[in-house]
């Protein structure tokens, strides 16, 4: 058995027939039967956008009648002068002589680890984590320690600390 659809006022009904009767039914079928050309060019027009309703594209009533993001380059200084600072954030940023210290990160409980397996702290800077590193692989790997198993498992640890690290995005 197939569906073969009821009608346009009809949606989710089905006549069922076998297919023979379904393909004789469908040349038949006209969706658009009884509207006028005018209607179904209406539907036509709405069925691109799913029937759900639209606007034009740029258009807002209630927006300004500034200068368009096309007429105004935003990394021109022309730009910036003409932006509104009504709290004074970029002013006072602007009049500051230095930069202001970067928030720290809090850190993850692995990770605050691994920066102790490296003997580091928190505000260590990349150069250091790298150089803390480097100094640890060379002085734990097994060629350098005769095979000792404490110094393999530090190998380990220090290699599983570095690329913690790395993936948190230190180094």
């Amino acid at each position: 058995m197939h569906r073969a659809p009821v009608g346009r006022n009809a949606e989710g009904q089905y006549f069922m027939f076998c297919f023979e009767h379904v393909k004789e039914y469908n040349k038949g079928y006209n969706f658009f039967s009884g509207l006028s050309d005018s209607e179904v060019a209406r539907y036509q027009k709405e069925a691109i956008t799913g029937h759900r309703p639209t606007w034009t594209v740029g258009v807002n009533k209630n927006a300004k009648n500034g200068p368009t993001q096309s007429q105004t380059r935003s990394g021109s200084a022309g730009a910036q002068a003409r932006m509104r600072d009504p709290f004074g954030f970029v002013s006072e940023a602007r009049a500051r002589s230095g930069r202001p210290e970067p928030r720290q990160r809090k850190l993850k409980t692995l990770e605050a680890k691994a920066f102790e397996t490296l003997g580091l702290g928190a505000s260590a800077t990349t150069a250091d984590i790298k150089a803390a590193y480097k100094d640890l692989v060379k002085k734990h790997h097994p060629d350098a320690n005769g095979g000792d198993r404490g110094s393999e498992e530090r190998f380990r640890a220090v290699i599983q600390a570095y690329q913690l690290l790395k993936q948190a995005g230190f180094c």
